[in-house]
């Protein structure tokens, strides 16, 4: 194999030993080592494995079959798998594959009682086939409105107090410092709500005879099809009020009652991304800052939407740009723009998906990559490939923890070796809200020694030097909207990714062993972090409990 796809013995030797201590498959390591091209690989696996190449001519992708076999979720987990079903009559199934090894799905396809067909294709050929498949293959609905009745509708939705009533909402939403509105039926009404600080607070109802016209409006200036109702749209709207530019991205989804549209307020002109903003204990951004200046490596940031990472990952960048560097990043969407910084806008629709679109930045000679996030095997790949080639890399992935970091990247089906080899951080954030500075109020000495007794408080403080305990509870006023808080900072959960935890096995066991050494080490849990700033008095146990609890 090896003299024939030109990768040399000393390569392959270097392969067998990473395999040996790392374990791995043979031609994943070698491609992750340079030594053999990606695109030679369905080369090797149709002559090795004996299974014929895709043959775009001679063999045709059958939607209409596909959809009566396999369910949509299904043909994504398997299109994420490397894998795609594009035909199937009775018990003859036929695949396409750029990854024929993959156990989960051999094991999935093994389960069933069919005949598989299996043909290896090339990761070009693959993602053609993807959108072909699983994007043609959704039902096209009919538009449901007459061009009479869309013209009414239009009409409708242009009048004064339709317009007058979606100013004002908006106009309310940006003085309440909200980042989302929420226009959804429920039981018969149309609610709408804002969302402060994370949290969302019911506003008013609005009459159910203006619910069409507001959410039509809104459909027209985000630039969506008005007549379309019973599928997800997206949008967006630019706006200036009061000297404030604004990006409102736009959401439609269609509900058994109606539609649900949530508009996302981005405000350009209030961006702070500075590190002090984030609220990082002062033990917690030294480490971050040490971690910053390396030169390659992937530093991670974990957490479910609307944890911040966003905005950590903007501020880490804005701390390291200068002319002496070139930053790309790759997201979906590009939210806010940074100066000085080659921001890319992915675009799956095309096949320029974070995959495409990461082999497409490293020929771009990049010091720095910031990506959005790390959905795919291929994404992951390159990522941390890319990163013991001497690229700084910044990504996100969605886990509850620091340690299930890996975990989430394992499943992905990114060898250990990989991770060992590229990982220098991760930091697992959430966001709370912080107390009021108008109308806090210090907690009774009752309350006090109730929260001393139940939380480790004091051992927290004494252990990392912040002095006295300062307990204080939520009163409300006009500043804050009569809710206590106001305002978020961050709490993280800190791990490096050291020699310790690079030597423990990712088993089974490995997230339970790295807590302890990571609590060994003095870095706390997010649950710790809150607690300490609970502590400092700037924020409830009720808040960190809701958060992290």
């Amino acid at each position: 194999m090896c003299q024939h796809f030109a990768v040399s013995d000393v390569d392959y030797e270097k392969a067998i030993a990473y395999q040996s201590k790392y374990s791995g498959r043979i031609e994943r390591i070698l491609v992750n080592m340079g030594a053999l091209a990606e695109d030679k690989l369905h080369l090797v696996y149709q002559q090795f494995l004996d299974i014929p190449l895709f043959d775009g001519a001679g063999i045709q992708a059958n939607t209409e079959n596909v959809q009566q076999v396999i369910g949509h979720d299904d043909q994504i987990w398997l299109k994420d798998k490397g894998w795609l079903v594009i035909d199937a009559n009775d018990n003859d199934w036929t695949f396409v594959t750029v990854d024929p090894l993959e156990m989960s799905v051999n094991q999935w396809v093994g389960q069933k009682d069919i005949d598989p067909s299996i043909y290896i294709a090339t990761t070009s050929e693959f993602e053609q086939l993807a959108i072909e498949v699983i994007e043609h293959s959704e039902d096209l609905f009919a538009n449901d409105l007459t061009s009479v009745e869309e013209a009414k509708l239009r009409e409708l939705a242009a009048e004064a107090p339709i317009v007058s009533l979606l100013n004002s909402l908006i106009t309310r939403a940006l003085r309440d410092n909200a980042s989302d509105m929420h226009i959804e039926p429920v039981d018969n009404k149309c609610r709408v709500r804002f969302r402060v600080d994370g949290v969302l607070h019911a506003e008013e109802y609005i009459p159910t005879s203006m619910e069409l016209p507001i959410v039509t409006r809104i459909k027209i200036l985000s630039g969506m099809d008005i007549a379309e109702k019973r599928r997800p749209q997206d949008g967006k709207i630019e706006l200036k009020i009061a000297q404030e530019e604004l990006d409102v991205r736009v959401s439609a989804l269609p509900l058994n009652l109606g539609e649900s549209v949530v508009m996302r307020f981005l405000r350009k002109d209030s961006l702070n991304y500075d590190m002090t903003h984030l609220g990082l204990s002062e033990d917690i951004q030294r480490k971050i800052d040490q971690d910053l200046q390396t030169t390659a490596g992937v530093i991670l940031l974990t957490g479910p939407t609307g944890s911040g990472k966003t905005t950590s990952l903007y501020t880490f960048l804005s701390a390291l740009n200068d002319d002496k560097v070139k930053i790309i990043t790759l997201e979906d969407p590009v939210e806010y723009q940074l100066e000085g910084v080659n921001q890319v806008q992915v675009k799956p629709d095309i096949g320029f998906d974070f995959a495409a679109g990461l082999r497409s930045i490293v020929r771009q000679d990049p010091d720095i990559i910031m990506l959005g996030e790390i959905r795919d095997h291929e994404t992951a790949r390159i990522a941390l490939q890319s990163a013991i080639t001497g690229h700084l890399v910044f990504s996100t992935v969605h886990t509850n923890d620091a340690p299930s970091a890996y975990t989430r990247l394992l499943d992905l089906g990114v060898e250990e070796f990989l991770l060992n080899a590229a990982l220098v951080s991760i930091i697992a954030q959430r966001l709370l809200r912080t107390l009021c500075d108008e109308c806090s109020e210090p907690l009774d000495a009752s309350g006090t020694h109730d929260m001393l007794t139940k939380y480790p408080m004091e051992k927290l403080a004494e252990q990392f030097t912040q002095g006295s305990i300062n307990l204080r509870k939520p009163k409300g006023c006009e500043s804050c909207n009569h809710t206590g808080y106001k305002g978020r900072k961050a709490i993280v959960e800190y791990m490096p990714c050291d020699e310790v935890v690079r030597s423990i096995p990712k088993d089974s066991f490995f997230v339970d062993k790295v807590k302890k050494y990571n609590a060994e080490q003095n870095n706390r849990t997010m649950l710790e972090d809150g607690l300490l700033k609970v502590i400092q008095g700037m924020t409830t146990i009720d808040e960190v409990m809701r958060v992290a609890g």
